[in-house]
């Protein structure tokens, strides 16, 4: 069944982590590229129609732009990740898009809190633990991935591949508007 995502693409993270992902995510064959989801999975891509994007972008204006760090690796059972920090403006968009769409919970339900990752090994176990430890190595030679979330991009797989579907564009933060005497 086709299906449809808000990812937030990070491609400051492609240089510490395309390999890897390559590796341990069959994602990264699928045209997905690094990315912190937002929120999956999102209706059929052919349900979703201009009303439907209005009211994913008025639940996520409430966002403005904002800049992260990935320095932190994190782990699920059976997958390792970059954690971004802060955490907290992707759990906001999350929480804002499931206000707008009750229909689509996060993952589908399957868990009790929203835990914002760029999933580098995602499978088996002894996959995730490779990875990690390569991750943190990588980080401790390089340090953090810097980046900025300016916008989100609705990505759907209807063919098989993803591929974005739309890009909703975040305000600037109030902190880098010039002031006006």
């Amino acid at each position: 069944m086709a299906i449809s995502a808000f990812a937030v693409k990070v491609p400051a993270a492609e240089p510490m982590v395309g390999d890897l992902r390559r590796l341990y995510d069959a994602t990264s064959a699928l045209g997905v590229p690094a990315h912190i989801t937002v929120l999956v999975p999102f209706m059929d891509p052919a349900r979703i129609t201009p009303e439907v994007l209005e009211r994913a972008r008025q639940a996520l204006s409430r966002t403005p732009s904002f800049s992260f760090a990935l320095n932190e690796v994190g782990r699920f059972p059976e997958t390792a990740y970059l954690a971004p920090e802060p955490a907290a403006p992707f759990i906001e968009m999350t929480l804002a898009l499931v206000e707008a769409f009750p229909e689509f919970p996060p993952y589908g339900g399957e868990h009790d809190s929203v835990v914002p990752h760029l999933s580098v090994a995602h499978g088996k176990a002894l996959d995730a633990d490779a990875a990690a430890d390569e991750l943190r190595a990588r980080l401790a030679a390089s340090g953090a991935v810097h980046a900025a979330c300016t916008e989100i991009a609705l990505i759907e797989n209807s063919t098989g591949k993803w591929r974005d579907m739309h890009v909703f564009h975040l305000r600037r933060a109030a902190s880098f508007l010039p002031s006006i005497q």
